[in-house]
């Protein structure tokens, strides 16, 4: 059965049965099988720009910082038809560009953007949805100074959602002030890494109006994205780097306040302080995790080395149970679900902002809640996530083995950076720089499904040590990979040729390169890891160095995962030092973390992993 939603002014329901929007129809939203049709001209759409006044000065020149707000809607919104919002926030309209083919904006002679990066535009405007594009403050055409996290970057989002719902000024290509009398003032943000980010952010200052949103590789705390339990997993100075990599112009206003930013990441340690504590949307100062009032459909990749799957779990756990939620955890890396399983991501995506933001009777919600990823092209669904489990305590053995059965001895190892691969491969050989311990060959499928933990008894022969640990599938398989980086490949994607269409196209098409899972058969798979500074284990706040040939306790989580180990495998624990691979650097200087040289003395009587399981 076909009916539609007619928006006159209140936008008032009609009955079933009522013809598509026409030149002698009153303008309407037409709805077919649970989704709203394409029957709006994309070609004809209005597009326009605003300058959303916002509530800070990054710069510090004595003025409100102007948000450069690019709208795209149907030609017929207005008072007659007042449609809700798709908005797109970015800091990426300049450098690198946006989406896995760096789309940029292109503009008319009035400054109208003719050409909108990615494909939500070409697809919801012809289906009444309006299309709002924001460049984050400090980037592209807004004003102020990025902040790397910081409160510029979560305000200049929030004025925007202000003045849609009718609370905050903006200005018009004259500098008349102008109002959004065409939207209903819903908005839904969707965002893939820092964009995502931007939308949890938003989500956690409690702004209405703001009724969902869909994070995808997203962080929920800055200090993650540069540590781990104290180590720096960045170069020094990133957060500053970051800043000026996206900054319009970089100018001497805001070298200052990437100075100032320098000066209290405190890279010398490592520690969290005030600086993080601002850039925690769980339960920082600007936004909260409890605060978040709008639903969630969020995506992660538990292979991220970028954004690591913690800040998924974590931030997913401290929600409101009201909260209505979604989620896709994947086996992919740093990806959009865009570019991995396009038609079912579309449609799911499609089905949610109908039910969120137009109140469409769909299934969205009476389908599963969580679409769990356990290897290429093998897809799950369940009720929540994690899965119920019963958690599993398996101890090293001194012959090597991983077992429940309490332990004794010894082993050590000496601190360096060094990566998985060589710290993973070839089990059995002695390696100074790790110990090794498997299980038997599993006599079932097992599932892992959710954070484990690792304690370890240790001594150091030195104040300081990063003590790391990898859980890892030993069994020849066919999995994805998500280490190849190329030209046509990374994140676990490679592309396969052709384009898909995805919406209405003008000179601003909607068409994307293909792709498909990048596959290897591999010996062995790091599942996931852990790594810390012993310095910080008693409080991320304040390195303690510790005292050589001391013994002392130490536990911490390690990255969530949710990953099915065959029967036939055996699970690996790999105890060692500095991960090399969490070293990321693009300045060419050395690693932020070499490694301490100190040697690790691991008490195997003290020394656990405890998983959560579920046995097939």
């Amino acid at each position: 059965m076909k009916y539609s939603v007619i928006a006159v002014l209140a936008s008032a329901l009609v009955a079933a049965g009522a013809p598509a929007a026409s030149a002698l129809d009153k303008p309407a939203i037409d709805v077919s099988g649970g989704r709203t049709q394409p029957v709006f001209s994309y070609e004809d759409a209005i597009r326009e720009h605003v300058r959303v006044q916002s509530t800070v000065d990054s710069d510090g020149d004595g003025k409100k910082d102007l948000v450069r707000v690019d709208i795209i809607r149907p030609k017929e919104s207005g008072p007659g038809l007042k449609v809700p919002v798709i908005m797109h926030e970015t800091p990426y309209h300049d450098d690198p560009g946006v989406g896995f083919e760096v789309e940029k904006k292109k503009y008319d002679a009035n400054g109208d953007v003719t050409k909108f990066p990615m494909f939500y535009d070409n697809y919801f405007v012809p289906r009444g949805y309006a299309f709002v594009s924001v460049d984050m403050i400090g980037t592209r055409l807004s004003e102020g100074c990025p902040t790397t996290y910081g409160p510029s970057d979560v305000l200049g989002g929030k004025a925007v959602v202000d003045w849609l719902n009718g609370r905050a000024t903006a200005y018009d290509g004259k500098g008349d002030p102008v109002k959004a009398t065409w939207t209903t003032g819903r908005t839904g943000m969707i965002g893939h890494s820092y964009e995502g980010s931007l939308a949890v952010a938003l989500a956690g200052t409690g702004v209405r109006g703001l009724e969902t949103i869909v994070p995808v590789a997203s962080f929920s705390r800055g200090y993650e994205m540069w540590r781990a339990n104290g180590t720096l997993t960045v170069f020094k100075g990133a957060a500053a780097w970051q800043a000026k990599r996206v900054d319009k112009d970089p100018d001497e206003k805001c070298a200052a306040v990437r100075q100032k930013m320098q000066e209290d990441a405190d890279d010398a340690t490592g520690d969290y302080n005030n600086f993080w504590h601002e850039r925690d949307y769980v339960n920082g100062p600007l936004s909260k995790a409890s605060d978040v009032r709008a639903s969630v459909f969020s995506v992660m990749g538990f292979q991220d080395r970028n954004v690591v799957a913690g800040q998924f779990s974590t931030w997913w756990a401290a929600l409101p149970g009201n909260v209505q939620r979604k989620a896709w955890v994947t086996q992919y890396a740093h990806l959009d679900p865009f570019w991995a399983r396009r038609d079912v991501w579309v449609d799911t995506l499609h089905k949610w902002f109908d039910h969120e933001l137009m109140g469409v009777d769909n299934d969205i919600l009476r389908r599963p809640r969580i679409d769990v990823q356990h290897g290429p092209d093998r897809w799950l669904t369940q009720a929540e996530w994690p899965a119920p489990a019963r958690t599993v305590t398996l101890r090293p053995q001194k012959d090597g083995s991983l077992a429940r059965t309490p332990s004794t001895g010894t082993g050590g190892y000496t601190d360096l950076a060094r990566t998985e691969t060589a710290m993973s491969e070839n089990p059995a050989t002695t390696n100074t720089n790790r110990l090794a311990y498997l299980t038997s060959p599993l006599k079932t499928a097992t599932r892992l499904s959710g954070t484990p933990s690792v304690t370890m008894r240790v001594k150091l022969d030195k104040p300081a040590a990063n003590l790391g640990v990898l859980l890892v599938d030993y069994g020849t398989d066919t999995r994805i990979d998500y280490r190849e980086i190329g030209p046509d490949r990374a994140h676990g994607l490679k592309f396969i040729g052709g384009e898909d269409c995805v919406g209405q196209s003008t000179s601003d098409d909607g068409c994307y390169l293909k792709a498909a899972d990048n596959t290897a058969s591999s010996a062995f798979n790091v599942v996931t890891r852990g790594i810390i500074d012993a310095q910080n284990h008693r409080s991320l706040s304040r390195s303690t160095p510790l005292t050589p040939g001391k013994a002392y306790q130490i536990t911490w989580k390690l990255q969530p995962q949710d990953y099915e180990f065959k029967a036939g495998h055996r699970l690996g624990l790999i105890l060692t030092g500095t991960n090399d691979d969490a070293n990321f650097n693009d300045t060419g200087g050395e690693d932020a973390e070499p490694g301490t040289g100190a040697k690790v003395t691991v008490d195997l009587s003290g020394t656990s992993i405890k998983l959560p399981l579920l046995t097939s």
